[in-house]
């Protein structure tokens, strides 16, 4: 009975130390890679273990990729393209690194849940009409395309902001919310505002 005590005891304080090892350790492997970082974590849904998660897995060095659409491709984040005999088959992505997925859908998720981003409104507006699913990987596709440019150009990120959407196709965003006026029962008429 004594001896399964004192080694319940000395497993504690093993694990406390080898957290703390392994804390001091990544510490160490991460410092060369600071910079790069501070640079992704202002991305929104992106923190600092998801920062590192991403440059563990991709790396910094971008050149070897080519372009983000490679990297998408790569990290299986953009949809199958299969074509046969003129007929559409199965958008099926492909499989890419399992980790590196499971780190772009939660930083996705975050970013989701973010007000007043343009990854918020990314994920809104999809996830309305192609499902959580989709739009999570959507926008974890974003997310990818961001990393890759940062880490290229070094630059900060940018948001586009909430109303992006809106500013891009302004002719179809007010026949949308005619639409919507209209199905609750109001008669809408747009004409369009003189220029100043």
């Amino acid at each position: 009975m004594l001896r399964t005590r004192c080694t319940q005891g000395h497993r504690g304080g093993l694990r406390a130390h080898a957290r703390t090892r392994s804390t001091t350790i990544s510490d160490r492997v991460i410092a060369p890679f600071e910079p790069q970082v501070s640079l992704l974590v202002t991305i929104p849904g992106v923190e600092r273990r998801t920062a590192e998660e991403l440059i563990g897995e991709i790396g910094i060095d971008m050149g070897r990729f080519g372009s983000a659409e490679r990297l998408a491709s790569w990290a299986g984040m953009c949809p199958g393209h299969h074509e046969s005999a003129g007929k559409q088959r199965s958008g099926r992505t492909r499989p890419g690194p399992k980790w590196l997925r499971r780190t772009l859908c939660e930083a996705a998720k975050a970013a989701g849940n973010s007000k007043g981003t343009y990854l918020g409104a990314q994920y809104a507006r999809l996830r309305g009409r192609r499902g959580p699913a989709k739009a999570t990987k959507a926008v974890g596709h974003s997310i990818l395309v961001a990393t890759f440019h940062m880490l290229s150009t070094g630059a900060l990120y940018e948001d586009l902001g909430a109303d992006w959407f809106g500013r891009l196709r302004p002719q179809q965003h007010a026949r949308r919310l005619q639409h919507q006026l209209e199905s609750l029962g109001y008669d809408v008429t747009i004409t369009p505002k003189a220029a100043a």
